[in-house]
């Protein structure tokens, strides 16, 4: 009678005696653990954005990555300065986000940083997006970079860009 591997709960924990006696959970670990939406560190944010735009709603999309992006951006190499999002035909597109490559001399030849990265959203999602952003004069900037469940996720916003006067005021709210 030893520690066997539990089936039935499959994480990380043991139990004692046989698989098939009364089950006493053992952890291995003594910490708590995290449910994925608990948990959800930022990678990049896209601070002014906020300051530039007045935002209306919040979505949240995959993003299409190599393999040493994602890396790099785990490292928070990645940067949303200067980035918009695109809808083209049924697909929805990230332009000039910037992601660094991991190591220099293991990239591709050719890479650029700035490429056009795709983004996984329902077409439903798409349809509406494109139907407010044409009608309304309304962009799609990109918020945050974060993880969920070992996927990088981004989300970005349907947003009204602000006037200077109303910058200035909250520029004046904020020194106040």
């Amino acid at each position: 009678m030893g520690l066997v591997r539990s089936e039935v709960t499959r994480t990380n924990h043991y139990h004692i005696g046989r698989p098939f006696n009364r089950i006493v959970i053992v952890p291995l670990a003594k910490r708590c653990v995290l449910r994925y939406t608990d948990f959800m560190p930022t990678l990049t944010e896209n601070k002014k954005a906020l300051f530039y735009y007045e935002i209306l709603e919040k979505y949240e999309a995959g993003v299409v990555l190599y393999g040493f992006e994602v890396k790099s951006a785990m490292r928070g190499a990645a940067q949303l300065k200067g980035a918009f999002i695109i809808i083209r035909g049924e697909e929805a597109f990230i332009i000039n986000m910037q992601i660094p490559p991991y190591q220099a001399k293991n990239t591709p030849a050719g890479y650029d940083q700035g490429r056009t990265r795709k983004l996984l959203l329902r077409k439903k999602e798409i349809a509406e997006l494109t139907g407010t952003v044409s009608q309304k004069n309304l962009t799609l900037i990109p918020i945050s970079l974060y993880t969920i469940k070992r996927k990088i996720k981004i989300q970005f916003a349907l947003a009204k860009h602000k006037k200077k006067f109303e910058k200035r005021e909250l520029i004046k709210k904020r020194d106040a």
